[in-house]
């Protein structure tokens, strides 16, 4: 076990700083200059403040010199620059603030997508090719086909403009107006995102399901006259739950990065919504704080996952 945990945190390791530096650079390839944000491209600008701004920032140093010193300060003191639109706002205090509001909001998702999906996919299984299994294919067929955003929309249509059962947008912090007022503006926005995740894994729940019906410790524990219910839950759902674990992580770490339309829709204070203003405004170093973030979370959670596949399953411990 030791060696896979050493594996999995060198393969870690390198995949971050692939990570950071392909980021680094395709963020230097966007077109902008920082000192046009700064000081506005239709300013009249003075070049020796100009020159100072590039100086003080190190534009006119060589890409790998940048590099270097943007890691630098991100592995030792933690610091991913400051935004050049908003002076003296940290590009990591900016992904504190916000990483709250997208966790929550992944979270949720996640949660509702698994409760849904487990209950469709081994019905699905369970009553194989009858019209239960038809039907609730039916389902997350129509689930996987809509996008996100038009789910959001009729989701803001039916429970805000209709039922006004919960406003069409913005977001409640838990620390400034509790729990259930938070809840009232996450629920929307997490239903929306959880629907596709909700199809995919109610469907590799029903695969994988299906063959473990067919093996034959399973048809042991129907002979020995075990009920139904206890053979799905006790005996076919925990070894088919494996791939279900995995893409669970998977999905998790990519709806970090993946509710860039769902907050931008609602209005959702997060980090999606922040790289699209960003983006808006040139604001490089913070499109390349949260990027540089999303995707070493995206790898850390995948190998967290790695390890505790193998705690669950020896062999691949001995892979």
């Amino acid at each position: 076990m030791r060696k896979v945990i050493i594996s999995r945190l060198l393969r870690l390791a390198a995949t971050l700083l692939a990570v950071t530096f392909l980021t680094f650079s395709l963020t230097s390839l966007l077109p902008g200059d920082p000192v046009n944000v700064i000081l506005g491209v239709d300013s009249n600008q003075d070049p020796e403040l100009v020159q100072k701004i590039r100086d003080d920032l190190g534009l006119d140093d060589p890409f790998i010199v940048r590099y270097g010193n943007w890691l630098w300060d991100a592995v030792v003191h933690f610091d991913l620059g400051e935004s050049y639109v908003n002076r003296g706002q940290s590009v990591s205090g900016t992904i504190m603030d916000r990483i709250p509001v997208t966790g929550q909001l992944a979270f949720m998702a996640i949660i509702m997508a698994v409760l849904m999906a487990v209950p469709i996919g081994v019905l699905g299984a369970y009553r194989q090719g009858k019209w239960q299994d038809t039907v609730s294919s039916a389902g997350v067929q129509v689930a996987l086909s809509i996008p996100n955003f038009i789910m959001g929309i009729f989701f803001i249509w039916l429970f805000a403009v209709q039922l006004q059962w919960l406003p069409s947008s913005n977001w409640n912090r838990i620390s400034d107006k509790g729990l259930i007022e938070n809840l009232k503006t996450a629920i929307m926005p997490a239903a929306a995102l959880a629907m596709t995740q909700m199809a995919i894994f109610s469907r590799l729940v029903r695969a994988d399901m299906v063959a473990t019906l067919q093996e034959n410790y399973i048809l042991a524990a129907k002979a020995k006259g075990l009920n139904d219910r206890f053979i799905l839950i006790r005996h076919a759902l925990r070894p088919s739950s494996l791939s279900l674990m995995t893409i669970v992580g998977i999905n998790f770490g990519a709806l970090l990065g993946g509710t860039v339309v769902i907050e931008t829709l609602f209005a959702v204070p997060g980090l999606g919504f922040r790289l699209i203003n960003a983006i808006n405004q040139r604001d490089i170093l913070v499109i390349q704080g949260i990027t540089v973030f999303v995707a070493a979370v995206y790898v850390i959670i995948n190998t967290v996952v790695d390890l505790l596949y193998a705690v669950i399953d020896p062999r691949i411990r001995k892979g």
